[in-house]
């Protein structure tokens, strides 16, 4: 083989950059590397935690939970009791709701929805909630209730990402990438960021939810599965000894590093980290997530049952991980889009809507029940809501009457709910109009709510940045403000 083609083939785009006449590649680089590479140092075990920045002013919160309801679960049916909405149901819906925006599927003339369930008043703070939520209502003195939500984003994938990482386009950053970015991990031995899911589904967004976007694919979000293996190829193959392969690891992190020497490229250091915790999550990560060591009291408190994929079992193992050091833990729970295109998707019977509700109430409820007991419920910071709220109208896709009830998607309006962390506990935070349609007092945006969750870590969110291709980056972009009457 020619040599300078064989040099040429295995030359490296910064390597490139860098030794190019122009010199133009090697000054953007000079000005990307030291950035890039402060969140790389070459670690073995028991090193400093995996991290390029801390906390900016004492934190509140050490660690998050964060459910995402994918789908949007509705907030008119759930959280946000309307009886002017419940006087107008089945009327036409009014022109002024409908001009000059934008639905899914809503055509025409829809017919207003009033609430589908009971409300009623439940704690010291007389925070209403749907009777769909029992086993939650008994800790709304504990919640932090957002109720005038709003995005730009009126589809589940861009909504999810906007939610997610603040960018309505994949290539960001998730939240949880940003959270160990600025914290790194307090277990050697755990990722510092774990994914979950259930409902059978991946959100609409798919893995970009979790990626690291532009940062080194060390901040990725590590997804544990309910079956099988909790996380693919964490068993050595047959043949294949501790010893061996941790042989093999020490050759292959030497020609790494080597490879590195010459390159300076982090994703080689990238490489060297995740080999190493792969080695380590050998040990550790079938303990963690083995809930049978659970107790049976647990158990049947979550309602869960080790081997099945469900969000009881997430929120159980949410607790496990977050007790082991894991820093952020993010739960997908797919299936909350209620249009009423079929049963699955209604908000009335018992196979859409209502099971859904079923199966997040109790393991939710317990989840903050299990933290509170524990002792960690106060540095927790646990987050659920889903990308966006949804309509007062009943749908009416295509002009016509939906065989189930159901509701479009409403960007103008939704609600999220915190506990433990630093939030102000029992308080019900901004409103929508009479209907539910629109947030018109003391408005959220995600960006907000992004930086408030930042400052609860200790992070003022116009200063956690990163470098990317010329521009710092943030999670929040170029807006968001904290909302401080949330916090504690």
């Amino acid at each position: 083989m020619n040599p300078e083609l064989f040099v040429a083939r295995n030359t490296t785009r910064r390597e490139f950059l860098g030794r190019a006449s122009l010199g133009i590649g090697a000054l953007a680089l000079s000005q990307m590397l030291p950035r890039a590479n402060a969140a790389f140092t070459p670690r073995g075990p028991g090193a400093a935690p995996l991290s390029v920045a801390a906390p900016q002013f004492a934190p509140r919160a050490k660690r998050v939970i964060y459910i995402h309801l994918a789908g949007a679960p509705s907030q008119l049916d759930l959280y946000d009791y309307k009886p002017e909405l419940a006087r107008v149901s089945g009327q036409d819906c009014p022109k002024s709701f409908l001009e000059g925006k934008r639905f899914a599927f809503i055509t025409g003339v829809p017919k207003m929805l009033g609430p589908q369930f009971f409300f009623a008043q439940h704690g010291q703070s007389g925070t209403w909630m749907s009777d769909r939520l029992p086993n939650l209502a008994r800790h709304v003195d504990k919640l932090c209730m957002v109720k005038s939500m709003y995005t730009d984003q009126f589809n589940h994938a861009p909504a999810q990402l906007f939610a997610q990482t603040g960018f309505a386009r994949v290539g960001r950053p998730g939240f949880g990438t940003w959270v160990i970015y600025g914290l790194g991990t307090e277990n050697q031995d755990l990722p510092g960021f774990v994914v979950l899911l259930s409902g059978g589904n991946n959100p609409d967004a798919g893995k970009a939810l979790w990626s690291s976007g532009f940062m080194p694919s060390v901040y990725q979000g590590v997804q544990c599965r309910a079956k099988g293996d909790p996380i693919l190829y964490v068993q050595n193959p047959n043949g294949l000894s501790r010893d061996l392969r941790r042989r093999a690891l020490d050759t292959l992190d030497d020609l790494n590093r080597t490879a590195y020497a010459e390159s300076r490229d982090p994703e080689t250091l990238t490489r060297i980290e995740q080999y190493e915790l792969a080695f380590r999550m050998q040990m550790s990560v079938p303990e963690a997530t083995d809930l049978s060591r659970e107790s049976q009291e647990t158990l049947e408190m979550y309602g869960a049952e080790p081997g099945k994929e469900s969000l009881a079992n997430n929120c159980l193992l949410a607790r496990r991980l977050v007790e082991r050091g894991v820093r952020f833990v993010q739960l997908y729970d797919w299936g909350w889009d209620s249009h009423g295109a079929a049963e699955a998707e209604a908000l009335s019977g018992e196979h859409g809507f209502v099971r859904k509700c079923k199966s997040m109430d109790q393991p939710v409820a317990a989840l903050l029940t299990d933290l509170e007991r524990r002792g960690m419920l106060a540095d927790t910071l646990v987050v659920c809501g889903g990308e966006f709220g949804r309509t007062p109208m009943q749908e009416n896709r295509g002009g016509q009457k939906m065989a189930f009830v159901g509701r479009d998607h409403n960007p103008g309006a939704f609600t999220v709910w915190m506990a433990g962390g630093g939030v102000k506990a029992g308080l019900s935070f901004g409103e929508t109009d009479e209907f539910g349609y629109q947030a018109v007092s003391d408005r959220v945006g995600v960006h907000d709510l992004h930086a408030t969750l930042m400052h609860l870590l200790g992070f003022d969110h116009e200063k956690l940045t990163f470098s990317f291709q010329g521009r710092d980056y943030r999670l929040t972009d170029v807006s968001g403000s904290v909302v401080k009457p949330l916090l504690a």
